[in-house]
């Protein structure tokens, strides 16, 4: 599940895709034992370093890999065992040298296998569909009566989902947009999300999802890098984006209202609360903006033209930080997230071992749909099993959260660690009923013990804990829902993935041991948005992703992480990079140096902490905080400052945030 949000690079996914494919044993020993000189795949991840991320992954990387004949087999992966290769009754022509071979021998198996639930398969098999656009529209027609979203009491149908999205996507195209361009999407769980999400899809765009609480800086440079063109807004949120448009490449601004496809009389009395009674609108202006039902009401009278589109072609811009603090945005193809799609439907299957699959299923889905983890769980899988996603606009309304999920047998509830943890110390929670639940899953971070078993003694249900990344798309490793304990591991790799354990120079470390914990299968990215030298960075030339979280694999195959590698600060699911922090506080007149690190915390895992040394002798923590406010998203806000005199460094003056943590 994804750890927070973490493009296009064509050699990088060949690098992931190409090895696992039914290539031949002695390719794939070669492959695992040297491939920085004997195969594409090295190649690939050079091209990748030296080339602007400007496309995605031939779509044919991944149908080799789905389409391998041994895909059900723990030999057709290149880790896998190479010893049959130097078998006697090999023709000598098909010999890998002596070497090669001992190097492949030595690398470990796939130990995850034996753990597996019974019947699940070891890899997806090909995908049905090459696009987004398509596997949504497929899905609109099977299910079309029924129930796809809902919110505040409004329910809009599959049907009209198809429909809702085929107009706004027609509005789209008469504005000139040309295929692969950049759509920013600045909304909270709302109606109109999956319509705007499907409409880019279909007609050939790409999305790129937008925290609707960032500050203008940090969306003035989100905008930037990615070249969004057109954005679709909540009104709630204009103002930010009216303090930087002109600075940006965004010709085309679409304003939605909160009440905008709730109904006639509900829809105006619900945008009349929102600005006049709660005032949660400021004030904005965006000289040219069209109006969200503007836009749809146009579109409805044009022809929407299907977009041709690959399965390697950019679907989303998922943006997330980096040890250097940029934000960059992880380019994921079409089949990058269908791949991931395929591997959880896969997976879900374990949980309906142990309850039947309900006749139409509920999903909560509190966590925003802007961030990968809700993304591809809630609205992707929730949408090819036919299920209803409950969308909560604002989940840190507890109580009105709550009257919500009492509304509807809920049968698959995602979350994190913050939220199950906030529900539990509610009395109204406690008071529902828990029977219908079938899943809970736990991602974004760290799952507590306590509170693990705190839930499973009110609702019955487990947490099930997985983990992946922005990268990942997202979900790499999950435990097996049909077991009943907590494990306090992050769980076992999905079908078609491969979970590496390195050391620094990327060797791979025995079982038990602690390395970087390294990522290989068809829902890896390409690459970072045009950011070549920060791809080479975490991409090895065979393939595997770089994750940055330390952690160990036992010899059932489950992966435990221990530490993170880099300094990043995991508030409530969300990363805060360190480097971003120290970078605008030190922007204040008033600090000489500062450092920023993450201490713990019960309710969202860590919060920031600053350590700062005055230049101003009368700077005040109040100072501080004002100043983090006006160019901070309030998750990345520091919960405590502490002034010192000085700093701990290194002999060449690089602060040490580790002894500032000891």
């Amino acid at each position: 599940m994804a750890k927070a949000s973490k493009a296009p690079v064509k050699a990088s996914a060949k690098a992931v895709s190409k090895p696992a494919g039914g290539q031949g044993k002695a390719a794939a020993a070669k492959a695992a034992a040297k491939p920085a000189k004997s195969t594409p795949t090295a190649k690939a991840a050079a091209t990748a370093s030296k080339k602007p991320a400007t496309k995605a992954a031939p779509a044919k990387a991944f149908a080799t890999k789905a389409e391998s004949g041994k895909a059900g087999t723990t030999k057709s992966s290149p880790p896998a065992k190479a010893a049959p290769v130097s078998k006697p009754a090999t023709p000598a022509s098909q010999r890998l040298p002596k070497a090669l071979t001992e190097l492949a021998a030595g690398l470990p198996q796939k130990p995850w296998l034996n753990s597996y639930p019974k019947n699940m398969p070891a890899e997806i098999g090909a995908l049905p569909y090459s696009s987004i656009g398509d596997f949504l529209v497929g899905a609109c027609k099977q299910f079309a009566g029924q129930p796809a979203f809902t919110c505040m009491g409004k329910s809009i149908t599959y049907a009209e989902l198809e429909q809702l999205s085929a107009a706004f996507g027609a509005y789209l195209q008469s504005t000139g947009l040309q295929k692969g361009a950049r759509v920013a999407l600045m909304m909270p769980n709302v109606l109109q999300y999956p319509v705007a999400m499907m409409a880019v899809a279909r007609a050939g765009f790409t999305v790129v999802n937008v925290n609707p609480l960032y500050t203008p800086r940090e969306l003035e440079h989100q905008l930037k890098d990615s070249g969004a063109q057109a954005i679709v807004i909540l009104e709630n949120f204009a103002n930010t984006l009216q303090a930087v448009v002109a600075r940006t490449s965004v010709k085309h601004v679409i304003v939605a209202a909160m009440g905008d496809l709730l109904g006639g009389l509900k829809g105006s009395i619900v945008n009349l609360v929102v600005r006049r009674v709660k005032k949660m609108v400021p004030a904005w202006s965006l000289p040219g903006h069209v109006k969200f039902n503007a836009a749809l009401k146009a579109g409805r009278g044009m022809a929407f033209k299907p977009a041709t589109v690959a399965a390697s072609d950019v679907a989303f811009l998922q943006y997330t930080g980096g040890t250097t603090g940029i934000s960059k945005g992880a380019t994921l193809s079409h089949s990058n997230v269908l791949a991931n799609v395929a591997q959880n439907a896969l997976w879900l299957q374990d949980a309906y071992t142990v309850k039947p699959k309900p006749g139409h299923l509920n999903l909560v889905c509190a966590l925003p749909l802007y961030h990968i983890f809700a993304l591809t769980v809630n609205a992707l899988m929730g949408m090819q099993m036919g299920g209803q996603n409950i969308l909560i606009p604002n989940p840190r309304d507890i109580p009105g959260f709550v009257k919500e999920m009492g509304k509807y047998p809920i049968h698959i509830f995602p979350g994190l660690n913050t939220l199950f943890n906030a529900l539990l110390n509610n009395e109204d929670f406690r008071k529902l009923d828990f029977r219908p639940l079938l899943l809970t899953l736990g991602g974004g971070m760290a799952v507590q013990k306590g509170v693990a078993e705190r839930w499973k003694a009110l609702t019955g249900c487990p947490i099930s804990e997985g983990y992946g990344l922005s990268e990942t798309s997202p979900v790499a490793t999950a435990n097996k829902f049909s077991s009943g304990d907590f494990t306090g591991t992050i769980g076992l790799p999905l079908p078609s993935t491969e979970i590496a354990i390195r050391d620094d120079d990327g060797n791979n470390v025995p079982l038990g041991e602690v390395g970087e914990i390294c990522i290989r299968g068809p829902q890896v990215m390409a690459g970072y948005w045009n950011r070549p030298d920060e791809t080479a960075k975490v991409m090895a030339e065979d393939g595997f992703f770089k994750s940055g979280d330390m952690g160990f694999m036992d010899e059932r195959g489950y992966t435990k992480i221990v530490d993170r590698k880099k300094d990043m600060i995991l508030v409530s699911g969300f990363n805060v990079y360190p480097t971003e922090l120290e970078e605008v506080v030190a922007a204040h007149p008033g600090v000489l140096e500062v450092a920023a690190i993450g201490v713990p915390d019960e309710h969202s895992g860590e919060v920031p902490k600053l350590f700062i040394v005055k230049k101003d002798p009368a700077l005040t923590a109040e100072a501080i905080t004002a100043f983090c406010r006006e160019n901070l998203t309030g998750y990345k806000r520091p919960r405590y400052i502490e002034f010192r005199t000085e700093l701990p460094k290194t002999p060449v003056g690089k602060i040490l945030r580790r002894a500032l943590r000891e």
